[in-house]
């Protein structure tokens, strides 16, 4: 059927920041910015080098929702609580984004997953990112695929 997920969106207090903050820390460029006039709302949708996209959302009056320090208290909460990005480089990846001011939740390490790696980081609103390394060497010798 040739479905695929095209972005993930993140509503934000500070659009311009947040957008900063996601073109440096990921690479991301800026594909297209919008508003609408009647909810007042305005976006800005980002483009990574590889094709996944992140919509940042911001409208006046918004109030903070959720906010969880890590991936097992955000279980806590029904409804979306995190988007997560693959990388061929665990380690690296989570210490660039902590060098562009990411909070390390969770340092580089197993993943329940069996091959995978994993760790999590929040961007500067507090928003949490997972980050899946899955080219890691399974003990029976053979790779994740």
């Amino acid at each position: 059927m040739g479905t695929r997920l095209d972005h993930i969106g993140v509503n934000v207090r500070d659009l311009a920041a947040q957008t900063d903050w996601y073109s440096g820390a990921f690479g991301m460029r800026t594909v297209f910015e919008f508003h609408l006039d009647g909810p007042g709302l305005t976006g800005v949708v980002l483009e990574h080098p590889h094709g996944w996209r992140v919509e940042l959302l911001t409208r006046s009056g918004s109030t903070p929702g959720l906010r969880a320090p890590d991936p097992v208290a955000a279980v806590l909460t029904r409804g979306y609580g995190h988007f997560a990005v693959t990388t061929p480089e665990l380690e690296l990846l989570y210490a660039t984004l902590v060098a562009h001011g990411a909070g390390e939740v969770m340092k580089p390490g197993d993943s329940p997953e069996p091959g995978v790696r994993m760790a999590w980081v929040s961007d500067p609103e507090g928003n949490l990112i997972e980050l899946i390394e899955k080219n890691v060497v399974l003990k029976a010798g053979r790779t994740a695929e």
